[in-house]
């Protein structure tokens, strides 16, 4: 029988706990982490919210000037399997993926194998809303190929895991529209952006967000695209 993941109320008592032991000196807030973290991929927001939380644009901007700028090649070697992703029980015996559409999702039902059986998702890349958990895929905001491009060809295949099931060192996986998500394939900015253009800002930014993160160059093209989007915030 499905089971309603409820986070509002359990979220809120979460946050005023941890700040009444803030203020009490027994514990201390975590800083922003180090670049390329090192802990594995973890459960999403108490209060469930969607992946973002991103710098606002000045500061996208200013990462985004910090960011080596390299003729992007393509090492050999490429293949998804190097990239292991969808990591089983991340949360309550849930895959990666299963997360992200739980954290992105309303009023998601799962069965047993917490597989979502119900709910409701907004794909902000192309404005659709969907009720079929099997139209979205989980789109790696930085995708994996051009990752591979722009240094993670050098990286461990434990570093690359971590980077595929990335889920709130940096806005790396979204839940969209499984149409949306093959037409960007592999593309970066300077090649592709997102149907809505309204999300053009918030897109920009996470992406920029994402290479900081995880210490990935960029392109001259990518760099420039990703300055004329900022620049119209």
């Amino acid at each position: 029988m499905p089971k309603k993941i409820l986070t509002g109320a359990a979220g809120a008592l979460v946050v005023v706990a941890v700040v009444a032991l803030y203020q009490l000196g027994v514990i201390d807030l975590p800083t922003q982490g180090s670049p390329r973290p090192d802990t594995g991929a973890s459960a999403p927001p108490a209060d469930g919210t969607s992946a973002g939380g991103s710098p606002d644009v000045e500061e996208a901007l200013r990462w985004l000037e910090e960011l080596d700028v390299v003729a992007e090649t393509d090492p050999p070697g490429y293949d998804r399997s190097l990239f292991p992703h969808w990591s089983s029980g991340v949360r309550d015996g849930c895959t990666t993926r299963q997360v992200v559409l739980l954290r992105d999702g309303e009023d998601v039902e799962v069965d047993d194998d917490c597989q979502p059986v119900s709910g409701t998702w907004y794909s902000v890349y192309d404005g659709e809303t969907l009720t079929e958990a099997g139209d979205l895929d989980i789109d790696h905001m930085v995708p994996l190929k051009e990752a591979w491009r722009s240094g993670a060809s050098e990286w461990t295949t434990a570093e690359r895991e971590r980077f595929a099931n990335d889920l709130d060192a940096s806005p790396q996986l979204w839940a969209v529209s499984a149409s949306s998500n093959r037409s960007k394939s592999d593309e970066d900015p300077g090649d592709w952006l997102p149907p809505l253009e309204s999300f053009h800002c918030d897109y920009a930014v996470s992406w920029i967000e994402v290479k900081h993160v995880w210490e990935l160059t960029v392109d001259q093209d990518e760099a420039e695209s990703l300055r004329e989007v900022l620049a119209g915030c």
